[in-house]
């Protein structure tokens, strides 16, 4: 077996994949398309439920014998959730030296915002609108991954989100299609870069649409127009894609009447031909097995067979693939062995461009010093300190005055709580290294000053309990045995007492996420309550919001003088709430969606068309404004800045050409900071009609006190054409275009473009 060709890392990837392909049976081409979830039997309860599987106890006890049986016998080229160097390992040395080709296991995991760094959720990455800071984070979690022999994440995501009634809106970038592609492209350069041995293989997901389902409702189907689909929500997965993106994840739901997995207008037509991906698809968890259930395949059969053959090269499950099927599928002429063989190309592909036939193992020795790595951990604290979100500033409470302070009441119990801190999707954690907010305010600050702690009012925990809660030993009921009177009494006592009160609010970690999506954005619990009763006392009061999606702040945006959305900022995050409130670091971060003033409102976004009533923008309920809370793109900082001098190189560009928009930003303060100049354009007429802004720049800057810097911006074709639905194609138009430039999506400062074909 060692001289055969494919075994020979002096020949071509091509060639190599083509020697081993034609030496595999139908039922190891199987095998190599089929990944199975790896969880030992230890890291569940003894409990545990899953409603979609009626032996759970039996199958969860069987499982991980199973998986090893196939890893030996040929019958899985890939596993999911294997997280360290001495299981990846265990399991590879089963494939490579049991096997009867020695293929190595491709082991994936989701490491979405980190592994044994955490860095902040990605909605809040991309609330840093820095690109670098996203390369720099994703590149240091692909290099933990490698370390202990993972070899792809499945991210990023790069679902454009609407509704943020949707659990999963945070692992997103929120709702702009232009943002969404530039953190996207992120994304993929720093997991993936040039799949070096310290890269993993980043998946963007999930093909398509999958953030627009029905109200926000996790799962649901989504029925998306073509305009939406081209100008929306492809435009991330295009961009992951030409930033070199080698896998794909398909969605779960129907997409226009057919489950993505197995919608070949999607997986082919789309991803394949218009998009010009050329690496492997996988399935979302048992997605081709739901086939069956969305009552789309007869059997478990057709259903791997209508996978296949609409361009679906791998099946993720836990038990029971549908794609063990596919030698029957391809006996019963339900599927040609071609397509099959295809799918097998793609996969065995990306092990060689990975060097996992040369190179299996991890290093055992050195998986520990890369894990803690204290480097990584000053990157999470200042990739946090990026991510954090000004709302409001009255009066300039912020930074707070550290000198005059001899009492600070820190409340809430997320101020520390060292999981909540870490935020969801995270599996690999140690919460003994999270700084939460009270331990970084108590280390901060110097000893003369006293702070005080009152977790007060209780968070409500979740009604249905999640698989990842329960494989989650450091999840806690901390609802349980909590007196909310007491406690909010004891809260609203000691903050009347202190200098200051910051008062942490939000939602626990396991209240956002898969299968976690709600019916109202109001602050659960008593927090609103105990929030108007410290008020109350009079003392001011510094809102500290955790959340990964927006809350109803109505009332706090009109009493609360100071107001940071904080998120879920990760490992080093309670040090990064602590620099921005004493002022170590000016806040930067700007909001990747509009903030509602309430799940009335929803959807709302600021792209929104014009209508033929424009003077009644602002009035489309009669019982309010339809206004965000907070615009998109909008944050605070401590220092001023001062836009002027907007202008084109030119006023006239033809089709196809591209001009230049310039603007000069000063920084009035007394203090460096940074800000973030954005770029906004409005089409007047054309093809189709056109959101009334859209983003099409955006550049974070240092500026130091009393400079100047000139920002500036392309705006060429790949920034003006649009899909249109009166074409059926991509047009750019002659035109006028309305330009704007400052620091959010309500900017005024603003210059014209004519756009001609002369």
């Amino acid at each position: 077996m060692t001289d055969f060709p494919y075994r020979n890392a002096a020949l071509p990837v091509d060639e190599r994949v083509a020697d081993l392909l034609w030496r595999l049976t139908l039922e190891e081409k199987a095998g190599q398309l089929t990944q199975f979830f790896y969880l030992s039997v230890g890291e569940l309860p003894d409990d545990f439920d899953l409603e979609s599987v009626p032996e759970e106890q039996r199958v969860y006890a069987e499982q991980p014998k199973m998986v090893e049986a196939a890893a030996a016998g040929g019958g899985t080229g890939s596993v999911l959730f294997a997280k360290d160097a001495a299981t990846t390992n265990r399991l590879q040395r089963l494939a490579v030296e049991q096997s009867r080709h020695g293929i190595p296991l491709l082991f994936g995991f989701d490491v979405i915002h980190g592994l044994r760094t955490v860095f902040p959720v990605p909605i809040a990455l991309a609330a840093s609108w820095c690109e670098r800071t996203i390369e720099q984070t994703q590149a240091a979690a692909a290099r933990e991954a490698r370390a202990v022999g993972i070899h792809w994440t499945f991210a990023p995501m790069v679902d454009v989100a609407r509704d943020p009634r949707w659990g999963r809106v945070l692992e997103g970038a929120g709702e702009d299609p232009f943002l969404g592609a530039a953190v996207a492209a992120a994304q993929v350069r720093g997991f993936q870069g040039d799949l070096g041995p310290d890269r993993i293989l980043s998946g963007p997901k999930h093909l398509v649409g999958y953030g627009a389902a029905r109200g926000g409702r996790d799962y649901d189907d989504v029925d998306i127009s073509d305009s939406e689909l081209w100008n929306v929500y492809l435009p991330p997965f295009r961009a992951a894609i030409e930033a070199g993106a080698r896998n794909v994840m398909s969605a779960y739901m129907d997409f226009n009447g057919v489950p993505a997995s197995a919608n070949r207008e999607l997986l082919t037509d789309t991803l394949r031909g218009e998009l010009g991906f050329d690496g492997f698809v996988v399935s979302d968890a048992s997605a081709v097995r739901s086939l069956e259930t969305q009552h789309f395949a007869k059997d478990l059969t057709d259903a791997a067979a209508r996978a296949v053959s609409a361009g679906l090269d791998m099946e993720m499950c836990m038990f029971d693939p549908a794609f063990s099927r596919l030698p029957q599928a391809v006996a019963e002429g339900k599927v040609s062995e071609e397509a099959i063989d295809q799918a097998v190309r793609r996969v065995l592909t990306a092990k060689f461009e990975l060097g996992l036939f040369e190179n299996p193992y991890a290093d055992e020795d050195a998986a520990a010093p890369t894990l803690d790595a204290v480097e990584r951990r000053e990157l999470a604290k200042t990739a946090a300190e990026r991510s954090m979100v000004l709302l409001k500033n009255e009066g300039g409470l912020l930074p707070l005055a550290t000198d005059a302070l001899q009492a600070v009441a820190v409340i809430g119990q997320l101020a520390d709580s060292k999981r909540d801190t870490l935020g969801p999707w995270v599996f690999d954690h140690r919460t003994e290294e999270t700084v939460t907010v009270l331990e970084a305010l108590r280390d901060r600050l110097d000893d003369g000053v006293r702070i005080k702690h009152a977790p007060g009012a209780g968070i409500p925990r979740r009604v249905f309990p999640s698989m990842f809660d329960r494989m989650d030993p450091t999840v806690v009921d901390t609802a349980a045995d909590h007196d909310d009177d007491t406690e909010i009494d004891r809260a609203v006592q000691l903050a009347a007492s202190a200098d200051v009160a910051v008062v942490v609010v939000g939602q626990r970690q396991n209240q956002i996420g898969e299968n976690a999506s709600t019916a109202t954005l109001e602050l659960s619990g008593r927090q609103l309550e105990q929030l108007q009763r410290i008020t109350e006392t009079g003392t001011p009061v510094v809102l500290v919001v955790m959340s990964g999606r927006p809350l109803d702040l109505r009332w706090a945006d009109e009493h609360v003088p100071a107001i940071v959305q904080a998120w879920y900022p990760g490992t080093r995050g309670g040090a990064a709430v602590a620099s921005i409130l004493l002022g170590d670091a000016s806040p930067a971060g700007r909001l990747p969606f509009s903030w509602p003033r309430h799940v009335g409102q929803l959807p709302l976004i600021y792209s929104h068309y014009r209508t033929f009533q424009p003077e009644n923008q602002a009035a489309r309920y009669f019982e309010e404004e339809s206004t965000p809370l907070y615009p998109f793109g909008h944050g605070l900082s401590y220092a001023t800045f001062e836009y002027s001098n907007v202008r084109l190189d030119r006023p006239v560009v033809g089709l196809g050409d591209t001009a230049m928009v310039s603007v000069d930003v000063r920084n009035t303060s007394d203090r460096d900071a940074d800000e973030v100049v954005q770029l906004y354009i409005h089409q007047r007429y054309g093809s189709s009609s056109r959101p009334i802004r859209e983003l099409k720049g955006f550049e974070r800057v240092t500026i130091a006190e009393g400079e100047t810097r000139t920002v500036s911006f392309e705006l060429g074709p790949d920034h003006l054409r649009y899909w249109s639905a009166a074409t059926k194609g991509y047009v750019q138009d002659e035109t006028t275009l309305d330009i704007w430039v400052g620091g959010s999506s309500v900017a005024e400062l603003t210059t014209v473009l004519e756009v001609t074909t002369s």
